[in-house]
């Protein structure tokens, strides 16, 4: 029972972590840099 209350919670975490990561697609971010482009040498476009 124990194994099962941790992997829901573990894939309720990933699944934040996904919606996340779409979130900032969509609102033109770039996951790899962050959209912050002189740190990153000018690559994120």
């Amino acid at each position: 029972m124990g194994t099962f209350v941790v992997l829901i919670i573990l894939a309720f975490v990933v699944f934040l972590a996904i919606r996340s990561m779409i979130k900032s697609k969509k609102a033109g971010k770039s996951i790899s840099c962050g959209g912050d482009c002189k740190h990153c040498g000018g690559h994120c476009h």
